[in-house]
């Protein structure tokens, strides 16, 4: 027994020790070492913990999967992998996880490579009992609290966390119903729409109002593994298994036990590895590259794609049973250019999110630079807005604060133009002065209605926004005198859509229709 383990143990066996009774939790302690492992248990069964011992880095794994430990105690020589590569593996498992690194050479590069790569505090051989303690109990207090404030705010926000961010509209809302509705139930979910519409946020929604989202909610996006590579990433290997499996390593399945699995972009998963999918999926178990034997995982899965699964069925790039166990239950994020009510949302967050990024205070967009934004068809969706949004706020440097056309590249020479006959109606409906200087009032925080404190962003946001599309649907209708069909043409929306605005807002089209059957003369 070499020098560090004697001091240990001799420190094991002070009972002069005022160890405070501490409520049972669990403790994992990984060192390669019996002894220091033996002396390491006996320290936290004293203390009232449950110590949940661990001879390597792939026991440690399976241990935190399998007994959910509140602290872990992990040595950095380990036989089979490196410490830090076992951290980094448990902060995918579960981040809230506080990790305190252990070791016997006491080097100052591994105390700062620990805590850069995630370890809650660092500790060398020898110590004191003292020390050990006040450093997990202190570990266990702050994660305490923090998960009581997390708790707080996800209790604040589950709600209506889609309505946060990405919009108000009656797309959206339907959106965050369906996913309320489907949430909790164990149907796998699959979530389709095009890239940047949001399926990534639907998912995390759904994962965070689901029964199991106290679990790790695993993301694999099968359109950026390479195909020799995406079983390893899906169920993992053994060391030794193929050439450049120098360890062993956990898949997303299994990483995911207890938890959901998000497979992104599903639709480019290759037709070799959909079957070995869809058996994953019957039976919940998985087989590890080069193992002799199967684990039984359990997982919730979420899918989502930006392409028509369905015709790949028919062309048989993606298989029929596959496709039927994936979408148990379906939800669909139309594109931006379907609900375009969403803008004025969108844009806010946005430039507000950039101002605080860059530290800026751009105020708005200015009348023509908001005419361009509503009229582009957003083909990348959300997410182009908010590249646009963010190269416009860095390169703005107009004395009001405003972005002009001329920032948002070449927008302007793509977009569809307003119908002739309406620009004038438009532009007194949603944008009162065509000053190329003045702001367009719905995208300025400085316009915002003095509603007090006791309103939201949201709500001061839905209450323009309705405003607005109220006064534009007054008008257009107006010009159509009441001809809905041609009032939903010249806003480029279905009739089913515009039939349910007037409903939404009480409007009838009877009184427009007037003019249209005056005797002439």
């Amino acid at each position: 027994m070499n020098k560090d383990l004697s001091e240990l143990e001799t420190l094991a066996s002070n009972t002069s020790l005022d160890i405070t009774p501490t409520p049972a939790v669990k403790v994992l302690i990984v060192d390669d070492q019996e002894d220091a492992r033996w002396i390491l248990t006996n320290v936290m069964r004293q203390a009232g913990f449950v110590p949940i011992p661990a001879a390597n880095g792939e026991d440690a794994l399976i241990s935190i999967q399998r007994h959910a430990p509140a602290v872990v105690l992990l040595d950095i020589g380990l036989p089979d992998m490196d410490g830090f590569e076992v951290l980094t593996r448990i902060k995918l498992i579960d981040k809230s996880i506080p990790v305190i690194m252990v070791t016997g050479n006491g080097k100052p590069y591994d105390a700062a490579r620990a805590v850069r790569a995630g370890a809650w505090d660092y500790i060398t051989k020898p110590f004191k009992n003292k020390d050990v303690l006040n450093t997990v109990r202190g570990a266990l207090a702050e994660k305490a609290e923090k998960s009581q404030v997390r708790r707080i705010l996800d209790t604040q926000r589950q709600a209506d966390s889609l309505l946060h961010s990405m919009g108000t509209s009656a797309s959206i809302k339907g959106i965050q119903r369906e996913v309320e509705l489907v949430a909790r139930t164990t149907f796998s979910i699959l979530v389709t729409g095009e890239s940047g519409s949001g399926k990534e946020l639907v998912s995390q929604a759904i994962h965070a109002l689901s029964l199991r989202s106290d679990k790790p909610l695993v993301a694999v996006d099968c359109g950026a593994i390479a195909e020799s590579l995406i079983e390893s990433e899906l169920f993992g290997h053994e060391k030794g298994s193929f050439t450049g499996a120098h360890q062993a390593k956990v898949g997303a399945f299994e990483l995911a036990d207890g938890g959901t699995i998000f497979l992104d972009e599903i639709g480019n998963l290759p037709l070799t590895m959909q079957g070995k999918l869809l058996r994953v999926l019957e039976t919940r178990r998985v087989h590890r590259i080069g193992s002799t034997r199967e684990k039984k995982v359990d997982f919730r899965v979420v899918a989502a794609t930006n392409a028509n699964l369905l015709s790949m069925v028919e062309r048989r790039e993606f298989r029929e049973d596959l496709y039927h166990r994936l979408a148990e239950y379906s939800i669909r994020i139309p594109p931006l250019r379907e609900r375009k009510e969403d803008l004025v949302f969108l844009t806010q967050r946005f430039l507000a999110q950039t101002n605080t990024e860059l530290g800026k205070q751009v105020k708005g967009l200015s009348t023509t630079a908001w005419g361009i934004v509503q009229r582009y068809d957003w083909h990348g969706n959300a997410r182009e807005l908010r590249n646009h949004l963010r190269r416009a706020v860095l390169l703005c440097d107009h004395q009001d604060g405003l972005i002009l056309p001329e920032l948002l590249g070449m927008l302007d020479q793509r977009v569809q133009p307003v119908a002739p006959q309406l620009a004038p109606t438009i532009a007194r409906s949603v944008l009162p002065q065509s000053d190329e200087t003045q702001a367009c009032p719905i995208c300025d925080a400085s316009n915002l209605p003095d509603e007090g404190p006791e309103l939201s962003l949201k709500e001061l946001v839905g209450r323009a926004t309705a405003q607005v599309e109220r006064a534009i649907l007054l008008r257009v209708l107006a010009k159509s005198k009441g001809n809905k069909a041609q009032a939903a043409r010249i806003l480029r929306i279905d009739y089913k859509t515009m039939h349910t605005k007037l409903k939404v807002y009480e409007i009838s089209a009877t009184q427009f229709m007037k003019d249209a059957y005056k005797p002439e003369g």
